[in-house]
């Protein structure tokens, strides 16, 4: 990505452990959550990104606070890396009047403006338009802010994807559309729903530069988005990066994992976890040891469950809440 040149230092590039703090903060959240599902107190679905914890913090985590990501229904990392405070999310996903959106949205529409969260979405393929608006707005207005729009591999067969990279194109918007392809839209293999071996070849039909990445290595997923970010921000236009990666978990709460195998999951889970990646390059560099980063787990945990406690004893919205946020209150 040559456009780029070395305009790189703009970006916030994430120290190796810091990123690994915060990949266990979303880890442990989302096992958290997990826990308050199984034992009855969280209601509705969710759908957990555990084993795409690099995608997140090495795409959302480097960008300025000004920036603004848009989210899918899978989006708790997304969210962690990006700034949300892990308390309010609690709060949304328990239903909970200081929740992010007060209890009304739960876990596939949390929002947070101030960190540049323009929310999630629960609609496949939704976020491309409103990333493609989001950046022709930072255009227009010269504000030097780029969007980076996450999606699952399925979303890239919605007419949504297709007709937003076209408009990203055109007018060169400062957008990087990020492909998690966690090799399964729902219960459908990717490889059942494509007839190319690079959803990132796609780039290439509206004359954007397209990338194949592995997304659980941070090192990969911050140098491709860094240098994406910096080539939006300078004029450069739209970058599509497809990040390869894998969910532990099914596509939601109630799945049942039976289409892959229990060899296939052992695999990637053994072998190619983006924590346990990270962890075993920061020992082997002599830049932390095992016990640091197990009394790190132990730490993030115990401030869960603190957090968990304290959210449990919030107000719920009343039955008036239901009737605010409902209409703008300002004039358009």
């Amino acid at each position: 990505m040559n456009q780029a040149g070395n305009q790189t230092q703009q970006i916030n590039l994430i120290d190796e452990l810091t990123a690994l703090k915060i990949m266990w903060k979303i880890r442990i959240f989302e096992e958290t959550i997990q826990e308050l599902f199984d034992a009855g107190e969280l209601y509705g679905t969710m759908h957990l990104c555990t084993g795409q914890e690099a995608t997140a913090v090495g795409g959302a985590g480097i960008l300025n606070k000004s920036d603004w990501i848009v989210s899918t229904h899978r989006n708790h990392g997304h969210c962690i890396a990006k700034g949300t405070d892990i308390r309010s999310m609690f709060a949304e996903m328990l239903g909970k009047k200081t929740g992010t959106n007060e209890g009304k949205g739960g876990s596939m529409h949390i929002a947070d403006l101030d960190v540049g969260n323009l929310g999630s979405n629960g609609i496949v393929g939704a976020g491309f338009p409103i990333a493609a608006g989001a950046a022709l707005s930072a255009q227009m207005q010269k504000t030097d802010q780029v969007v980076l729009c996450y999606a699952g591999d399925g979303a890239t067969n919605e007419g949504s994807f297709h007709e937003a990279l076209n408009l990203a194109s055109i007018w060169q918007l400062p957008v990087i559309y990020f492909i998690e392809n966690n090799q399964y839209g729902m219960s459908s293999s990717i490889e059942q729903m494509v007839n190319i071996d690079k959803l990132s070849e796609r780039g290439k039909s509206y004359g954007i530069e397209g990338f194949t990445i592995d997304g659980n290595d941070l090192a990969s997923v911050t140098s491709t988005v860094s240098q994406a970010v910096a080539k939006a921000r300078n004029g450069g236009g739209p970058t599509l990066i497809e990040a390869l990666t894998y969910r532990h978990k099914g596509h939601s709460k109630s799945d049942k994992l039976m289409y892959r195998s229990q060899e296939e999951c052992r695999q990637w889970q053994e072998n190619n976890d983006p924590i346990v990646r990270l962890e075993q390059k920061l020992i082997q560099t002599a830049r932390i040891e095992e016990a640091a980063i197990r009394q790190l787990e132990m730490t993030i945990r115990q401030e869960m469950a603190e957090l968990v406690a304290s959210v449990k004893l919030d107000s719920e919205p009343t039955v008036a809440d239901l009737w605010t946020h409902v209409y703008a209150e300002d004039e358009v």
